[in-house]
Formats: C-alpha cells, sequence, structure tokens
C-alpha cells in the first residue's frame, strides 16, 4: 500500500518548500516595514491630539481646567453645526469643564440653549458660557451639588424658568479617585462616589422627567470602566456599571412617553477629573495603553451627545450604551 501512491511524498516536500518560501518573504516584509511598539500611531481626528507622555501638574479636587498646563481640546473648530437641536433647551450636569463644556458648545452650535450645572468651578463656569453664547445661544450658570435631591429640583425648575423648557438632560458630574486595594477604601470615600455619580443621576433624572415630553432625550456619562473595571476604581467602575444599568432601565420606563434614554461610555480623556486623581507616571502616561496610545480630547467625544440627543439622528436609538474607548 505504501507504494500505491507514489510521488505524494516528493509533493509534499514540494509544499513545505512552497511554505517556507512564503513564510521567508512575509518575515522579510515585516522586518522591513517594523513598527516599534514604542511610536505614536498615526494621527486620526480633523487634527493633531497631544500623546503621552502628559503634564503630571495634580490637581487639588474638584478640580479646575483653567489649572491644567495641556488645555484640553473642547472647541472643536471643524465641526459644523446643522441644526439638529435647533430651539432646544439642554440641562447638562458637570458643564463647567471637561466633556461638559465639549458637549455645552456643540449642543449650543447645534442650536440649543444650556443650563450650566457644577460644584464650585465659577470660574470654569463662565468660560463655557461665554463659549455657550458665542454660538449665538442662551446660556445659565447653576451651581449646586447633584447629590442634594432639592438641588436637582431647584436645577430643573430654575433651567424652564429662565429658557422656558427642558428637552434635553445630560447626567455628567462625577466624583473619581483611585485607591490601592478595597481596605483602603473608606466608607466616606465609597459614599461620596455613589452620592455624587449614581445618586446625582437618579436626582435630576427624577426633577427633570416631569418636564420632558415625546421627543426628548437623556444622555448619561458612562465610562469603560463601567465595562471592563479597574482594579484602581473599584467604587467608580461600581457605579458606572450601574449607570450603564440605570440607562437600559430607565430607557424601558420613559419610552411610552416617548423618551429616549441613552449613555456614552468613553474610555480616557482629559479632563480635569483625572489629573485631580492620578500623579506622576500614572498621569504621564494616561491613555497610552489604548490601541490609538493617547487619550481623547473632549471635543472628540461631544459628538456623541449630540448624535444620541438629537431625534434627527438617533430616533430609534435608546438603552444603548455607546463606548469611545480608541479601540479594543
Amino acid at each position: 500500500m505504501a507504494n500505491a501512491q507514489p510521488g505524494f511524498e516528493q509533493k509534499a516536500k514540494k509544499t513545505a518548500r512552497e511554505e517556507r518560501a512564503i513564510q521567508a518573504r512575509v518575515e522579510a516584509k515585516e522586518k522591513r516595514s517594523f513598527q516599534s511598539e514604542d511610536e505614536p500611531q498615526p494621527q486620526t481626528g480633523a487634527r493633531p491630539y497631544p500623546t503621552p507622555p502628559l503634564p503630571t501638574k495634580h490637581l487639588k479636587k474638584p478640580g479646575k481646567e483653567a489649572d491644567l498646563t495641556l488645555q484640553p481640546m473642547w472647541d472643536a473648530p471643524f465641526y459644523k453645526g446643522s441644526g439638529k437641536l435647533q430651539d432646544k433647551v439642554a440641562l447638562i450636569t458637570g458643564a463647567d469643564s471637561g466633556i461638559g463644556r465639549a458637549v455645552a458648545v456643540l449642543f449650543a452650535r447645534e442650536g440649543c440653549d444650556i443650563a450650566i450645572a457644577y460644584l464650585e468651578e465659577g470660574e470654569d463656569a463662565q468660560i463655557t458660557k461665554r463659549a455657550v453664547e458665542k454660538e449665538g445661544r442662551r446660556a445659565i450658570l447653576v451651581p449646586g451639588d447633584v447629590a442634594d435631591p432639592r438641588y436637582a429640583e431647584a436645577a430643573v425648575a430654575k433651567t424652564v424658568k429662565a429658557l422656558g423648557a427642558l428637552d434635553i438632560l445630560v447626567n455628567n458630574a462625577a466624583f473619581q479617585e483611585h485607591t490601592d486595594a478595597i481596605e483602603d477604601l473608606s466608607y466616606e470615600h465609597f459614599d461620596r462616589t455613589l452620592k455624587t455619580n449614581l445618586y446625582g443621576y437618579f436626582n435630576i433624572a427624577k426633577a427633570a422627567v416631569p418636564h420632558l415630553k415625546a421627543g426628548s432625550a437623556i444622555v448619561n456619562t458612562g465610562s469603560v470602566t463601567g465595562i471592563e473595571g479597574s482594579k484602581a476604581l473599584i467604587d467608580y467602575s461600581m457605579t458606572k456599571g450601574g449607570i450603564h444599568a440605570f440607562t437600559r432601565a430607565l430607557s424601558g420606563s420613559l419610552i411610552k412617553k416617548g423618551i429616549r434614554v441613552n449613555a456614552v461610555a468613553p474610555g480616557p480623556v482629559w479632563t480635569p477629573l483625572n489629573p485631580a486623581d492620578k500623579a506622576g507616571k500614572d498621569l504621564a502616561e494616561f491613555g497610552a495603553k489604548t490601541p490609538m496610545k493617547r487619550p481623547a480630547q473632549p471635543e472628540e467625544i461631544a459628538p456623541a451627545f449630540v448624535f444620541l440627543a438629537s431625534p434627527q439622528t438617533s430616533s430609534y436609538i435608546t438603552g444603548e450604551i455607546l463606548p469611545i474607548t480608541g479601540g479594543y
């Protein structure tokens, strides 16, 4: 039987030689075009964005954008509005800086008036207000703590009284502080994270819903930590996962009223939140582990909020979590 099919052994050897030749050509090409893992990835945006190493200046909480050495990029000069939110009114928490400021500016560019809710960062909030007004829209300042349900009711009431309506709620305010181990996570720390990130979202949403109507939208800010977890942000990851669940549950509850509820789950973004948490090497290399090897800038995240807030672009989308993570 061994000699019944002559030539197979020789053909197999020929195939093996051909495989080795293919392998050699591929490896030679890879060697010529090899790119070190330490080299930055090509830029993908409308303008160049900063890459690590980033400035290591540590901020005191809650973190003022004006104090950052490297200013976040939020004005999106290449983004052109097209009336996607024309004559609507939005209440945005944490709108003084970072993602919230960028969202406020793009909402205004799309024709929306803005209530700017923030904790105590008055200087930053004034910059956001001027930026909204530069886009030709109205803006009001609403300072306070979202963890307080009385503030939530007052913020919504002030928005409706001053701007005439409430069409869009963006829950964005957050507290974040790392710990190396769960044993180091104090009750006070844990409680503050939950009060701001979960109670705050609930409080504002509960106060806002009676004023929202069919066609309105709620957009929550989640996080990649709510999807993957973060060993140094146990409490924060827990709240962000909770926000994702809250988004899906609330969407089911409100769709009968014609109100859509979605969330954006960003990866690392250069805002005051992280310099007010991290320091040293951790801050210098912030975002370096993403496939794009850098953190996002706020103006790269804000268009997703426009997309999810506008009935022109997302009328059939509710209960979704949109990750923007710089790749997987």
